[in-house]
């Protein structure tokens, strides 16, 4: 596979799904915090990745994965592109996320995992609105 990109972090939103009006087809967005290391500093950085889930696979991760949790996951890169308007300029804009193929759960739940149900936001746009909302973000 040409574009395969495998990450490890931890899930640092519930993930939510998105329903599209126009084709009935959803999406399930969640970030991934993950952690970046190098041996040259003791400085720890996060590196925040937009995951995003089509279809069933969409469906398991409202199912299983949620805030806090530990996840390995394995998609293709992506970009998003959009423009944004800066002191009156339209300015293109790129913004990477990851087209999810599999995840696997990793380590104990969390506590607040295991007193809390799982609560999925679902909100419903059209493609249109999507895109200005992404645009924004």
């Amino acid at each position: 596979m040409n574009n395969s990109i495998t990450l490890v972090g931890h899930v640092g939103q519930a993930p939510t799904a998105v329903s599209f009006d126009d084709t009935g087809k959803q999406v399930v967005k969640f970030s991934l915090a993950v952690k970046e290391f190098s041996s040259n500093t003791d400085e720890e950085k996060t590196l925040w990745i937009d995951v995003d889930a089509w279809g069933g696979l969409g469906d398991r991760v409202l199912a299983t994965v949620t805030k806090g949790r530990e996840v390995v996951i394995i998609g293709r890169l992506a970009l998003s592109q959009y423009t944004k308007e800066i002191n009156g300029v339209s300015v293109p804009m790129a913004k990477p996320f990851v087209n999810l193929t599999s995840f696997h759960l990793c380590g104990k739940k969390p506590v607040a995992e295991e007193t809390q149900p799982v609560a999925a936001e679902t909100k419903t746009k059209s493609r249109r609105g999507f895109r200005l909302a992404a645009a924004n973000g």
